[in-house]
């Protein structure tokens, strides 16, 4: 878990340096500071948020080399079914421009392991690219079974292709859906799992990684988990400890809404849960977790819980706002 501070809650300008075609419908963005300052410090598995209007901001894995912080790279997919972010980088978006970003945040960090396996989706390759690396360096053994849709929509595979017979890579027009039993059917000890992808193979992963033991298994999600955002929703007070306000959150708003009709400033983003932006510390009161960013631990602990999706179930709730 890694609380938002107001480090990574500012915002950085940055200029487009270069815009490289990576697969069909992929494009990576290489982002350098504008002026001489370096790049915050980032760690494999962090991602940045990019603010493309006041209403637009997206998250998108840094995948770049985390020792070089005089620039950033990015992978971009061209959503069939976008929300504005991804056709705005591809169409909008040239060399030269300028483009604020908020973070880098982690909520996939690299646990030290004996060994590690990694299962990458689509695009969900590119916070896999710099652990890869990090494992190199580091001298840890591991895995790479890389799936896709074809081949010509698999990004960075030239990257990839010089790490040998450790990395698979499976489209599914030529191979078939990934054999999970295969790959996760009997539980080795000292192994992570890391995995990240469309929300259909993280659901299979994540029931599959079951028999492993618990801590096993690190998922990212670009999307909210089936079902996360559902629940009955009824009205409640809210306590901002910090502001000094007293609101009801009424069954048609979520926190984010109401404290932000009081006029209190809460940093959003996804506002459905999955970047953790608006990352806040409960006092008191027991949240309904609806995000898809905090492990079960970490939801069970009541200790955080994003306002942008998640509600309460007690009659109150403080939180350290």
């Amino acid at each position: 878990m890694t609380n938002s501070t107001a480090a990574d809650r500012s915002e950085i300008p940055t200029i487009i340096a270069e815009m490289v075609p990576e697969a069909e419908g992929v494009v990576s963005l290489h982002l350098e500071p504008e002026g001489d300052d370096k790049l915050p410090v980032w760690d494999p598995g962090a991602h940045i948020d990019l603010v493309l209007g006041d209403d637009l901001v997206r998250q998108y894995s840094l995948c770049g080399d985390p020792t070089d912080l005089s620039s950033w790279k990015i992978g971009v997919l061209r959503e069939p079914e976008s929300r504005g972010g991804s056709s705005y980088v591809h169409d909008t978006l040239r060399v030269g421009d300028r483009v604020l970003c908020r973070g880098p945040r982690n909520n996939f960090t690299l646990a030290d392991a004996g060994e590690y396996l990694f299962i990458a989706g689509g695009i969900g390759i590119t916070p896999i690219l710099p652990m890869l690396r990090s494992c190199e360096t580091a001298g840890k053994p591991w895995r790479l079974v890389y799936g896709g849709r074809q081949r010509a929509s698999m990004s960075f595979l030239d990257e990839l292709a010089t790490y040998g017979e450790r990395v698979t890579v499976w489209p599914q027009d030529s191979h078939g859906i990934l054999d999970l039993e295969d790959l996760l059917g009997t539980p080795r000890a000292g192994t992570q799992i890391y995995c990240c992808g469309p929300g259909g193979l993280l659901d299979a992963v994540e029931e599959r990684c079951g028999i492993w033991p618990a801590g096993t298994l690190h998922l990212e999600r670009f999307r909210p988990q089936d079902g996360a955002l559902d629940g009955k929703n009824t009205a409640f007070e809210l306590v901002l400890d910090y502001s000094d306000v007293t609101i009801t959150v009424s069954p048609e708003q979520t926190i984010a809404e109401a404290v932000e009709a009081a006029g209190v400033h809460l940093p959003t983003s996804c506002r459905e849960g999955t970047c953790g932006t608006c990352e806040t510390v409960v006092l008191e009161g027991e949240p309904d977790h609806r995000d898809s960013y905090l492990t079960p631990e970490e939801k069970a602990s009541n200790e955080v819980m994003m306002p942008c999706c998640s509600r309460s179930f007690s009659s109150r709730l403080v939180l350290d706002l």
